[in-house]
């Protein structure tokens, strides 16, 4: 069979462990025989990022904003052990956190829903969407390890030289110290493009920080959202028949354990990354979960939201078979394939992306599973497989 054509490349980001196996795997299996797949390939695998200084992670980042749409497999970012495993010159930033302060987008999450799995949170009837800053916080931190009396200032220098002056602590022994930061632009970036997800979407949106207690930077946060809502925002959500509700993070995780879902929950940087994966266990599993970081130049990069499955890439090389389950990174191509289909004006590859999707759906709800849904998925007759062998009943379906 002919293979459907595409204009421009996509940016391809190739990952770590289990999930570049798997990267190669839905390739080969369920896109290149049916697609003339055209992308630009950055290894963004841990030995690569050392050799080239993660300059790789950088030019793969400025690339994508050239041609609008990346897809990305999952990384390592590497601790201590990582570090003497890897025998890595230093210990890398996290590549997803270089990417996003590059695009400066908001990362949204939503989980996928499958018939014969139940959300553990029995009284959730609708998706939750996290939607997630993708800039600054702890993720572009400073840090200092303190090995003994000391005190720790904290200093603002203006151009004109004026400068502001905090003692953070005073440490009679040693300790540790972090300095984070975020901008204006950015918080206002992410309010925005919060705001216009709800209006497309037709949800309520809300909003959590812990301005009680982080008094200047957290009520930052919140003030540039309320602005933007009711400057730009709340005549058009009242003409949509939605709400904007901000609240502090604790309260908003005891009401979204009660409430049924169908709404976009907004968080700050570190309060997404723990709470999409808390949505997409609580939805039946890490993988069953799509995830998009979208830039207010409207360039998108589809990624894989879960880790590398480490324990399952030791199998693997030991010659063990795997069930893996690879349907977060088969869904951040089947992302990038319909963008980049949308931007084309390519109905066929955009076609092509939701029948895939559709595909990998109902062949888990026909009972083929891999081993991380067998405990979740209600089916009389369901049978667990290895990765490739579900992609290749995909691939069939297809």
């Amino acid at each position: 069979m002919s293979r459907i054509e595409m204009k421009t490349p996509i940016v391809e980001m190739d990952g770590d462990e289990m999930t570049r196996i798997i990267w190669k795997e839905i390739k080969d299996i369920v896109i290149l025989p049916f697609v003339d797949l055209k992308t630009e390939y950055f290894d963004l695998g841990l030995p690569n990022r050392d050799k080239t200084g993660d300059q790789v992670t950088i030019d793969a980042a400025n690339r994508t904003k050239e041609l609008g749409v990346a897809v990305k497999c999952a990384t390592i970012t590497p601790n201590a052990q990582r570090m003497t495993e890897y025998n890595l010159h230093q210990m890398w930033k996290s590549p997803n956190g270089t990417i996003r302060a590059i695009l400066d987008g908001t990362v949204f999450r939503s989980p996928i829903l499958v018939n014969g799995i139940k959300p553990f949170v029995s009284c959730w009837e609708k998706p939750i969407t996290i939607a997630r800053h993708a800039y600054g916080d702890v993720y572009r931190n400073t840090e200092f390890l303190v090995d003994g009396p000391a005190r720790a200032d904290l200093v603002v220098t203006y151009p004109d030289g004026r400068q502001e002056k905090q003692t953070v602590f005073e440490y009679t022994g040693g300790g540790v110290l972090q300095g984070q930061y975020n901008t204006d632009k950015s918080i206002a970036a992410f309010a925005k493009s919060c705001f216009q997800y709800s209006l497309d979407t037709k949800q309520d949106l809300w909003f959590a920080t812990k301005d009680t207690i982080s008094k200047v930077y957290d009520r930052r946060f919140k003030d540039i959202f309320e602005k933007i809502y009711k400057e730009e925002y709340e005549a058009k959500f009242a003409e949509a028949g939605i709400t904007y509700f901000y609240t502090l993070i604790d309260d908003a995780v005891a009401r979204v354990m009660r409430s049924k879902g169908g709404f976009v929950w907004a968080c700050k940087n570190y309060d997404g990354d723990v709470m999409s994966d808390m949505l997409a266990s609580a939805c039946g599993s890490l993988a069953m979960m799509t995830s998009v970081l979208v830039s207010p130049e409207g360039v998108y990069e589809f990624e894989a939201a879960h880790g590398t499955v480490t324990r399952h890439y030791y199998r693997y090389l030991k010659g063990e078979q795997t069930s893996t389950n690879p349907m977060a990174t088969l869904f951040a191509w089947t992302g990038a394939l319909r963008k980049r289909a949308q931007m084309d004006g390519l109905q066929d590859l955009e076609n092509f992306a939701a029948r895939l999707e559709k595909c990998a759906v109902s062949t888990i709800e026909s009972g083929i599973i891999t081993g991380d849904l067998e405990s979740l998925l209600a089916h009389p007759d369901k049978r667990v497989v290895n990765t490739a062998d579900f992609l290749a009943q995909v691939a069939s379906n297809l």
